[in-house]
């Protein structure tokens, strides 16, 4: 079972402030390694609801320190090692959320079996699961996406960042977890918009796209609608995530029987 399960969909300030949506982050199960990623505020009720135990986690990865992705990573640390009792669990995280203004807290440091630095061009391994960070984004803090390889897929995660052409040569796979906070393009943001969105689907051409991490503007516009108008006009099945929404990889597979 490859299952990736979304513990919440909201992006920017007033989203996550009033949960308009959740902003619990993603939790993959990948034929039995369990990896939380971006855990944001209420990431461990919305785990708890769906009856996801910390304890069973392998890895916490996050993508960058900003509170809508890092709001509950203390508590997940706690979580995933028993309170400090059991040490286990590795945490992935960039170097600024560890140093000068730090997200996660000095006494936590010691409950994982360890904390390892993300850094762009490396390749990181958490059991027979292993993935990359292939560029720093362009974001306000030191941010990195995600390039997961399982036995049987490659499946990639774009968090927070300003539009780079080197998007869609960094993150091939067979699916494509995307960060679309904007409904229009322009400003000086460092988030990525639809027509962004558009613009690496079509260059990655993935078998499936999944949106995520809605700002005002997206909810506002209905992103299961948005997203329909994206598979017809780039001839990718592409999903708007629902907060709590399952994807097994297995629907990868069907689409290209």
């Amino acid at each position: 079972m490859e299952l990736i399960t979304f513990l919440g969909t909201a992006g920017a300030r007033v989203m996550v402030a009033n949960q308009i949506t959740a902003s619990g982050g993603i939790w993959l199960n990948l034929n039995g390694t369990e990896i939380l990623i971006d855990p944001g505020p209420g990431c461990i009720v919305q785990a708890t609801k769906r009856k996801l135990k910390a304890a069973n986690l392998k890895a916490i990865l996050l993508s960058h320190k900003h509170l809508d992705h890092s709001g509950d990573i203390n508590v997940m640390i706690e979580a995933m090692t028993d309170g400090g009792f059991r040490r286990r669990g590795v945490v992935f995280a960039p170097a600024d959320a560890l140093e000068g203004d730090p997200v996660i807290l000095h006494y936590l440091r010691s409950y994982p079996e360890r904390i390892e630095v993300l850094a762009a061009g490396k390749s990181y391994e958490v059991g027979d699961i292993s993935f990359e960070t292939p560029l720093r984004h362009q974001h306000g803090v030191e941010t990195y996406g995600f390039v997961f390889k399982t036995p049987r897929h490659t499946f990639s995660y774009i968090p927070d960042t300003h539009y780079l052409d080197e998007l869609v040569r960094c993150y091939r796979g067979d699916l494509l977890i995307i960060n679309v906070v904007r409904l229009e393009a322009g400003g000086p943001y460092d988030h990525l918009s639809l027509p962004d969105a558009q613009k690496i689907i079509e260059g990655i051409r993935p078998k499936a796209a999944i949106l995520t991490h809605f700002g005002m503007t997206m909810w506002r516009a209905k992103p299961w609608e948005l997203a329909e108008r994206l598979s017809q006009e780039t001839g990718v099945r592409v999903i708007a995530a629902r907060d709590g929404m399952r994807f097994d990889l297995a629907q990868l597979d069907a689409a290209t029987a």
